[in-house]
């Protein structure tokens, strides 16, 4: 194949390889960086198209450079996205997503790539009581990983002023949709949920349950990212991307029973350390600088994601061409 156009860095993880896909079904040429440590070689046997992978990790800057040859745009999704995991291990969550976004703008820059957008996070905002998260507010990070996350947008912002990098940061609030892995207690609350269902488990809360976030199905989120790689008026801006509602994980259980026909009992813990109470996102500088709307709501998503992720649950006939179409689109 010719030398493809564009690297996704953790192109075998959750939102990795719906990017890839994405840009796959547009016909266009992709790299896909991953050491597959939680990206996952299924991922990559699903996608079609001229995919060239490279096996190698981000703290390697020589790995890095290598899989940056010829690139145009990088989309930069690996990390370790685990605020509890950051807690437990700073030293390891810091070399992945600080070093690594290092490495990668290095690199990139090296290349001559014209454009970087990061996956950054809701994490920064903290747990100020104030909704909705604007990206004017001051950030207030609370976990190892929210820091690593800033410092990564400060980083991208250096780079661009003072070497031309274009970067964009996008701050993901809580994404969700298929091949999110629910095997590890570090996943998403919403495949957390998902795999307990599918196993006959009750789900766990940590806390009441009345903590609400900001849920984005992960097609909005590959939407944003493709707008980001090309709109002049993003560059060297951190930008939230999200359903723009909040939801509470108890409302987000009782959409999951409604879907299953079921009423979910879970069982409520302590909360974490680390956890934020409340979360949701104002989208008006998507809306201004990348033109992005999201398109999915969220009982639709969580329908879709259902029926991906546990056994006998299907959808109705309607619901099934829209989904049938909406994933040929990411």
């Amino acid at each position: 194949m010719t030398n493809p156009r564009y690297l996704v860095t953790g192109g075998a993880g959750f939102i990795g390889s719906h990017i890839a896909q994405a840009l796959l079904a547009q016909g266009e040429g992709v790299r896909i960086l991953d050491d597959l440590s939680t990206g996952k070689a299924a991922n990559l046997a699903i996608l079609e198209g001229p995919l060239d992978f490279a096996r190698g990790d981000v703290r390697d800057l020589e790995t890095v450079r290598q899989a940056m040859r010829h690139i145009e745009v990088v989309f930069h999704e690996a990390a370790i996205a685990s605020v509890q995991q950051s807690v437990a291990d700073p030293v390891e969550t810091l070399a992945v997503n600080l070093i690594g976004t290092q490495h990668v703008l290095i690199a990139a820059r090296e290349a001559g790539v014209r454009r970087v957008v990061l996956a950054s996070s809701a994490a920064i905002y903290g747990d100020p009581p104030e909704l909705p998260k604007r990206e004017d507010m001051m950030p207030c990070p609370i976990s190892p990983y929210a820091i690593h996350k800033l410092a990564g947008e400060q980083l991208a912002r250096v780079f661009t002023r003072l070497y031309g990098l274009e970067t964009v940061a996008l701050r993901y609030f809580n994404v969700f949709g298929p091949r999110q892995d629910p095997a590890s207690e570090y996943s998403g609350v919403i495949s957390r949920f998902t795999a307990a269902l599918a196993q006959g488990r009750q789900p766990i809360v940590y806390g009441d349950g009345e903590q609400t976030r900001d849920f984005v199905y992960v097609a909005d989120i590959v939407r944003a990212n493709l707008l980001a790689a090309a709109a002049p008026e993003a560059v060297g801006h951190a930008i939230n991307i999200g359903g723009g509602t909040a939801t509470s994980l108890n409302q987000m259980l009782a959409v999951m029973g409604g879907v299953l026909g079921t009423s979910i009992q879970p069982i409520y813990r302590d909360g974490r350390p680390g956890d934020i109470r409340q979360s949701m996102a104002d989208i008006t500088l998507a809306r201004r600088v990348l033109g992005y709307q999201p398109q999915v709501a969220f009982l639709d998503g969580m329908r879709h994601t259902l029926a991906a992720m546990v056994p006998d649950v299907g959808v109705g006939d309607n619901e099934s061409g829209d989904r049938a179409r909406h994933e040929h689109t990411i």
